[in-house]
């Protein structure tokens, strides 16, 4: 019989961020977080209701903005502190934005104990796509 061992979470820190990253961990604590897109009805009888939140999240390195979605602003309360499971870095408006998609998780844990480091934002360093022919 095969054992199949279950690859361990690689925890990065926000500083360690790069464009296109993907398949990281992070733990991070909610400085503040402002819903941006409300669509459907949320009646429950013609279809889901779609909601989308920028949320300014760091830790002690750095702080970079996250992409909620859906049943992810609920748990995306100020003060909180999260684990982001399965997260990506994708690039919107030149800027880079954390987000989970279906294949991660967003799960809210414990109270972390680092202050977040609010002058050092990623998401306003401004990247700039460039296509290199070998």
């Amino acid at each position: 019989m095969v054992e199949l061992k279950q690859k361990q979470a690689e925890f990065v820190k926000v500083e360690e961020l790069l464009p296109q990253a993907e398949g990281f961990s992070i733990i991070v604590k909610v400085v503040s977080s402002k819903v941006v897109v409300t669509k459907g009805r949320g009646d429950g009888n013609f279809g889901r209701q779609s909601r989308m939140a920028e949320c300014l999240v760091g830790d002690e390195t750095g702080v970079i903005i996250f992409t909620a979605r859906n049943d992810q602003v609920d748990l995306m309360k100020e003060g909180a502190t999260v684990i982001l499971r399965n997260a990506k870095v994708d690039i919107f408006k030149a800027s880079m934005r954390l987000a989970v998609d279906r294949s991660g998780r967003v799960e809210v844990a414990d109270s972390a104990d680092f202050t977040v480091k609010e002058d050092s934002n990623l998401s306003l360093i401004e990247f700039e796509r460039v296509d290199v022919v070998v």
